[in-house]
């Protein structure tokens, strides 16, 4: 059988104060495309769908759509909260999307009451599972660990860690698992050695918040993880993958692979993972020059979002001069060699024996500011402020 493994969408972000609902739009677009291309049996969605627990009208008619698109086409859709999305409200509408073929997970489950979801590939026949583990905080897994198997947490009475507790859930949920069938994983969280993409809640990735590849078992043909946004494969017994975001969220992520993962899987045999590019988002850069490198290498920088350090001191409309050249400029910097340095810090003796014009171009250039025309505009204010005294 075989499926496509993404997550990480962050649809209804926003890169400083841009909206990029269009980019998503053609985003998703060109993941069902794949999907159909592929004619895969199921898309397998791990996670941080939003980029917000409360997401917009345009974002979740976005979400909406395209998981009924896919459903609609026979797909199997499987998709599991994330540390970004409200998995409450993935709960409450669960019943609902249920009706037309879409499955959400906002917290975790029993093997037997939703936990493993189960089908047969419409491809071949075979009989899939699918364990589910949306994403966990450190107070909410002790809560489902107890829930789900109460039995199987005397170890982790005293340990009280949050691997354990993962590993708890991950045991009873293998018990879902068929000998005769293609068992797959699906969880958001963060594994022990993973790299970080670059934009996602540290607060809710290191720390506590680590497993160890370990606590999968070996007979998982496939584990599907989402919340690291770098797309990876983890050394483990069974094939662990992130697919990463398949849209780079922050200027942190400029350099990652953006990607969705087709796997083909059948009982006995070892999955097989193609990664399929994903270029419908728009390029994050950063690009460094003086104003007139950067005005020479406009045209070559085309619709990328970029942002810029500039080689060389500020001056009195530098930024404007930048936008004009660069439209596309999220955030603006003058380059660290050509930032102010030193502490600023001066004696009230050497104050004194200064005058206010010569304080103010010792101040410019302590700032790295050579603009002639600021300290006219000083001397000038000066001149009237002081006239008659």
């Amino acid at each position: 059988m075989k499926f496509l493994h993404t997550s990480d969408w962050h649809v209804g972000k926003s890169l400083k104060g841009r909206p990029r609902l269009d980019e998503h739009k053609a985003v998703l677009a060109e993941i069902v495309g794949h999907a159909r291309a592929h004619n895969v049996d199921a898309v397998v969605i791990a996670g941080d769908i939003y980029d917000t627990a409360a997401p917009t009208a345009e974002s979740q008619k976005l979400v909406v759509n395209t998981l009924l698109t896919l459903a609609r086409d026979g797909f199997e859709v499987i998709a599991i909260a994330g540390n970004h999305d409200h998995g409450g409200t993935f709960e409450a509408y669960r019943p609902l999307m249920s009706a037309a073929g879409i499955n959400l997970f906002g917290q975790a489950r029993a093997k037997d009451k939703g936990g493993v979801y189960s089908f047969n590939a419409r491809s071949t026949g075979e009989p899939v599972n699918v364990a589910v583990i949306p994403f966990l905080s450190q107070r909410y897994a002790v809560r489902a660990a107890q829930l789900i198997a109460p039995g199987d947490n005397a170890p982790a009475r005293n340990v009280g860690s949050y691997d354990q507790w993962v590993r708890n859930i991950v045991d009873h949920l293998h018990g879902g698992y068929d000998p005769d069938g293609v068992n797959l994983l699906t969880a958001h969280l963060t594994c022990t050695g993973g790299a970080m993409g670059g934009g996602e809640r540290m607060a809710q990735s290191i720390f506590e918040y680590h497993v160890p590849t370990a606590i999968f078992p070996v007979d998982t043909h496939y584990v599907a993880l989402g919340h690291l946004h770098r797309r990876q494969h983890l050394p483990a017994e069974a094939p662990v993958h992130y697919s990463g975001s398949p849209l780079a969220i922050d200027f942190g992520e400029e350099e990652n692979a953006a990607t969705v993962l087709l796997i083909e899987a059948s009982p006995g045999i070892p999955a097989k993972v193609t990664d399929l590019p994903v270029t419908s988002g728009r390029r994050l850069r950063t690009v460094e020059g003086t104003v007139e490198q950067l005005r020479a290498m406009a045209e070559s920088f085309e619709e990328d979002w970029l942002r810029v350090r500039v080689k060389q001191s500020t001056y009195a409309g530098l930024r404007d001069d930048i936008l004009e050249v660069l439209p596309n400029a999220l955030e603006i910097h003058i380059h660290a060699d050509y930032a102010q340095t030193g502490s600023g810090k001066v004696s009230s003796g050497h104050v004194a024996a200064k005058s206010p014009a010569e304080l103010f171009a010792e101040y410019c250039a302590h700032v790295g500011s050579d603009d002639a025309r600021v300290r006219t505009m000083f001397d000038t204010i000066n001149d009237e402020l002081t006239a008659g005294r």
